[in-house]
């Protein structure tokens, strides 16, 4: 029996109990996890994700400017200096290099969680490819879905994409799965809502709207799009798993 639990944003997670008998997918639709598994799409050699500016620089300055590109965003605003966090702006800029990432939310969430056993990075892009890679790894774990959300606040465009994972896994493992009510709540709001008004409407949704980022809502909602499977590896670097390929619709 596969066990599923959701957290509804990053405050909720408890380093102690997120322990190594926990799977972990961290989700932050609008955009971090999106701009992960879309770098690594792109061909990035690696994503570093980091708790702040701060961190960002002390990590970029390990490397040769040339093989790293330094990217982040605080409270929505483009940090100066960086890339913009969003993955229409950085197609042409991450081939070959290490990116290394800091976002408010989304970067965060993923190092709380890295106590876990595995901390899988997923989104609407790339949510069939983790689902498929969980049930053809794992048996009788404890999936723990998190929900980056936003400054202690709840998001609901990662409970949207939440919802959709937990739909593509409890499609793919069958009648042999325990939800938690948090975890059948996402998936039972996945299944009756449109996911495009939900990421468009959604206070995120509504900031990107703003500084006409229209395009990226468009790109990150389609669902099941990319085979990529970012996984974290030692605590602070994700990595590829499998070969980033576009998956049929």
């Amino acid at each position: 029996m596969m066990k599923i639990h959701l957290l509804l944003k990053k405050e909720e997670i408890d380093s102690v109990q997120m322990d190594d008998s926990k799977i972990t997918v961290v989700f932050d639709v609008l955009l971090a996890t999106s701009t992960i598994t879309a770098c690594l799409d792109y061909g990035a050699e690696c994503v570093v994700p980091v708790m702040d500016e701060a961190e960002a620089l002390r990590e970029a300055k390990k490397f040769f400017q040339e093989d790293v590109s330094l990217v982040g965003e605080y409270d929505g605003k483009t940090i100066d200096g960086f890339l913009d966090p969003a993955p229409l702006a950085l197609k042409e800029h991450v081939a070959g290099k290490t990116v290394v990432l800091s976002t408010t939310n989304g970067t965060v969430a993923i190092r709380k969680a890295a106590s876990a056993k595995e901390v899988y990075i997923a989104s609407l892009l790339n949510g069939k490819a983790v689902s498929k890679q969980i049930v053809e790894t794992y048996d009788n774990e404890t999936i723990v879905v998190v929900c980056a959300g936003s400054k202690n606040k709840f998001c609901i465009e990662d409970f949207f994409g939440a919802g959709y994972f937990i739909h593509q896994l409890v499609n793919e493992y069958g009648d042999y799965t325990d939800l938690t009510d948090s975890a059948l709540a996402a998936k039972l709001f996945y299944e009756n809502v449109e996911g495009k008004d939900v990421l468009c409407n959604s206070r995120v949704g509504q900031m990107l709207v703003h500084y006409e980022r229209q395009d990226d809502i468009t790109f990150v909602n389609q669902q099941g799009l990319l085979s990529v499977i970012p996984r974290l590896v030692d605590g602070k670097t994700i990595v590829a798993e499998g070969h980033p390929n576009r998956l049929s619709l």
